[in-house]
């Protein structure tokens, strides 16, 4: 339940000069939603939310929902949930009407355990979840077809991730050092392993890679010393070093 705007003002928790509600209809019913016109708006009222979240006692959760960006640009929330601020919140932002997760966006973020991907999403941007050290799940929709460089390195709690049918392309070093990772499915619409994709995932054991695959690029697996096997595509390139030399290639139809 969103507070009345007068308790904001009243409890001296936000400028009414520097702000804009909108109403819209939801299936909860009607519901104001607070639209910032600039970063610095953005996160005076992020402020309020978390206040409010502590005195409910749900902090580090805290519920973002009646919050609308679509004035904002996407550079503008380019790592906004790992300042140093929000690093230490676990925001839910399932409602906010986004495209792109946007370049280092939960980068260092502490609290964040799991996240799916909204579906309308097309692309995950560079170092999105970088250093997302208590990420254990991921699931990524299928609207998204892109995923960016270095987009999960070193999350290495990460344990479970899900990716979708839609991903064309996943960018170099996006799993890099995700330790704790065991298994993964490549999806049929892949047709590239980016550059150290997977490197030093230690505790992979099981891949699947589709014939869509045709290249797989240098140290995509390699250090991935528990991964001894895997089957591809006769047609597949392998770059240097793309797998450890303990990892046994099966070629399809050999």
């Amino acid at each position: 339940m969103i507070k009345d705007f007068r308790t904001y003002i009243n409890e001296g928790l936000f400028d009414r000069n520097h702000s804009e509600f909108n109403i819209r209809k939801t299936d909860k019913g009607i519901e104001q939603v607070y639209i910032p016109k600039t970063k610095d708006e953005l996160f005076s009222y992020i402020d309020i939310d978390i206040e409010q979240a502590k005195k409910d006692g749900t902090y580090p959760n805290v519920n973002l929902n009646n919050i609308d960006i679509s004035e904002l640009k996407n550079n503008e929330l380019d790592g906004l949930f790992g300042d140093d601020m929000y690093k230490q919140i676990n925001p839910d932002i399932s409602n906010w009407n986004i495209e792109y997760i946007p370049n280092n966006f939960f980068d260092n973020n502490e609290q964040i355990k799991e996240f799916t991907v909204p579906n309308g999403v097309t692309s995950i941007g560079d170092y999105a979840f970088d250093y997302c050290s208590s990420l254990k799940s991921v699931t990524i929709s299928n609207s998204v077809t892109s995923i960016g460089e270095r987009a999960f390195r070193n999350c290495t709690g990460l344990t479970s991730v899900v990716i979708g049918d839609g991903v064309t392309n996943i960018g170099d070093y996006a799993f890099y050092n995700c330790k704790c990772l065991t298994s993964i499915e490549i999806p049929n619409s892949v047709t590239k392993i980016g550059d150290g994709v997977f490197l030093f995932c230690g505790d992979l054991t099981s891949v699947e890679i589709p014939d869509s695959v045709t290249r797989i690029g240098s140290c995509a697996f390699y250090y991935c010393d528990e991964l001894v096997s895997v089957t591809i595509s006769k047609n597949c390139h392998i770059d240097t070093k793309s797998f450890s030399k303990n990892c046994k290639i099966i070629r399809r139809d050999d």
